[in-house]
């Protein structure tokens, strides 16, 4: 018994080249195949018969043929044209068909834009690997790559120039990697490698990482713009067992050379980076740190601590800079080096400075009025155009005089826009707010922008002042920023002051503000207040409330 021609799923039909197709249809072409079928045998058992009494009536004059039997020919020949017919078209549709599906299948597994493979396909990909790889005992090496900065140069040139740099991307990296490799990309900026290496091959691993940090390093064109590209990259290695499968290490690698990749950011960028067991760690203790913090802002945990601001000529209190402070219940007074960063990276620290502004301008209602207060602005909020709107609105609702409030701007903030950091340097100058450029001396400000940019004070780094007694480069340094500062008649503040040699160094280069750990520790808005009463330089009563008992452990 032959094959059936045509296969039943109760909604598809598997024709005869092993295609399915819609049920409708699948029963039309039966009916053609079908016709055809019957026309062939039709067209068998009568053609003989009226062809020869055709041929006699012809020939010899002898006869006729039977007409009904012409006729039934002559159907019979229309049928078999269009029975070829169907079936010439349904072998196009089946080959079409066939394109179409795996133009489909090329689509869904591979990146539009550069042509790797996409994140659906890598795990199969790279599992793939890890078994041809356990065949002979050989290991993989998944790289992870991610382009340093790429968002601010993609802003810089276009979309269209950054897409181009991505195809260029792709591009250089296929032609570092060795054979039995592949080469995905997760979207934006990120790419994977992966390559099956002998057990040992560390070294050669690490070459190939070099290698494509080379290649991206040269300079990308597109068009009249020009480019420039490193990568940061994390390694992973691994092989298959008797424990996890295939699948299982894929994920694992993936995993882990994502950590190694974030790894190699953190230590400068434009470097390779190999995971490591301690990472695992790290990354949980990163967790719990943004959940922290998420959670710490909805309970009030961050808190503003002050450090005094002395006029060294006299002595006296002018004033005092505010410094953030997390007050956790579970690892006690954080640093803000610890929290600040992870608060920027997450997308809060507008939220968190603005709560803290707010705390700080209602405790220093309460001070003399010739006290002010100073604050820091991280590099987020100079992005935001309505930064100084909101913070003109904070002032207003603690009805805080604004000629009392002093904002410090890093000096490398002003690299991030220097049109949006001028524009909001005006807005608040016109409200009577100061601007201070602060840790002068550790990026790189030129005279042109102290000149052009109308701030009000330029506050020397700690790491020059606290080292000033000791370092006869540290001394260089503060005197000739001491002479700009008059030159430009801009008064100076002086950090980290920690001893009466600091002190006495600094004061045989001028009159400055100073502040540092000579004065004091940073100390909560209550102890502030009480050592302000007994100097008589409150205005306010001693709140009823103490502040928040909190462990005696501490986050440096």
């Amino acid at each position: 018994m032959g094959k059936p021609i045509m296969a039943d799923d109760g909604q598809h039909r598997t024709d005869a080249a092993g295609e399915k197709v819609p049920l409708k249809r699948a029963e039309r072409d039966l009916v053609a195949l079908g016709i055809l079928v019957a026309a062939i045998f039709l067209f068998i058992g009568t053609g003989s018969t009226v062809l020869t009494g055709i041929a006699r009536s012809w020939i010899y004059g002898v006869g006729s043929p039977d007409v009904l039997l012409t006729n039934a020919l002559i159907l019979n020949i229309a049928l078999l044209i269009f029975g070829w017919r169907r079936y010439a078209e349904l072998q196009t549709e089946i080959t079409q068909r066939r394109k179409a599906e795996e133009n489909a299948t090329r689509l869904a597994c591979t990146d539009a834009l550069t042509g790797c493979l996409n994140r659906r396909s890598l795990d199969d990909a790279i599992a793939k690997l890890v078994d041809d790889a356990a065949q002979n005992g050989d290991e993989v090496a998944v790289l992870m790559i991610d382009l340093d900065k790429f968002k601010r140069s993609n802003d810089l040139l276009g979309h269209k120039a950054g897409d181009a740099v991505l195809v260029e991307t792709a591009r250089r990296i296929e032609t570092q990697m060795p054979a039995r490799s592949i080469v995905a990309r997760l979207g934006g900026d990120e790419f994977i490698c992966a390559a099956i290496f002998t057990p040992g091959g560390e070294s050669a691993i690490e070459r190939l990482a070099v290698r494509i940090n080379d290649a991206l390093a040269e300079p990308i064109f597109s068009g009249v713009l020009r480019a420039e590209v490193t990568a940061s990259i994390g390694i992973a290695v691994g092989s298959s067992g008797a424990v996890h499968s295939a699948a299982h290490v894929a994920q694992d690698l993936l995993h882990r050379a994502d950590l190694a990749m974030y790894q190699a950011k953190r230590r400068g960028r434009n470097r390779f980076a190999w995971f490591e067991p301690s990472m695992e760690k790290e990354l949980r203790f990163r967790s719990e740190l943004e959940q922290g913090i998420r959670d710490g802002l909805k309970r009030g945990e961050f808190v503003p601590y002050y450090e005094k601001q002395i006029d060294l000529e006299t002595g006296e209190i002018t004033g005092f800079e505010m410094l953030a402070r997390w007050l956790s219940p579970r690892h006690g007074i954080v640093s803000p080096d610890v929290f600040i960063p992870v608060a920027e990276e997450i997308g809060l620290i507008a939220d968190l400075s603005e709560a803290l502004i707010t705390l700080a301008l209602t405790d220093a209602r309460a001070w003399d009025p010739r006290l002010t207060l100073s604050v820091n602005i991280s590099p987020v909020q100079l992005r935001d155009p309505w930064f100084a709107q909101r913070l003109l609105k904070m002032l207003v609702a603690a009805n805080f005089p604004p000629t009392r409030l002093e904002i410090e701007i890093t000096e490398t903030c002003l690299h991030e826009n220097i049109a949006v950091v001028r524009s909001l340097i005006t807005s608040l100058k016109n409200q009577g707010i100061r601007i201070s450029l602060d840790d002068f001396g550790t990026g790189y400000s030129s005279l042109a922008q102290l000149r052009t940019l109308p701030f009000d004070r330029i506050k020397i780094d700690r790491s020059f002042v606290s080292t000033l007694a000791r370092s006869a480069d540290s001394a260089s340094i503060v005197e000739a920023i001491s002479s700009l500062g008059r030159g430009m008649a801009l008064p100076i503040t002086a950090e980290g002051i920690e001893s009466t040699e600091v002190l006495s160094a600094l004061r045989r280069f001028g009159k400055f503000k100073g502040q540092g750990y000579l004065y004091g520790q940073p100390a909560s808005a209550a102890e502030v207040r009480r050592n302000l009463a007994e100097q008589g330089l409150l205005i306010g009563p001693l709140p009823d409330s103490a502040a928040p008992e909190i462990p005696s452990t501490r986050i440096a």
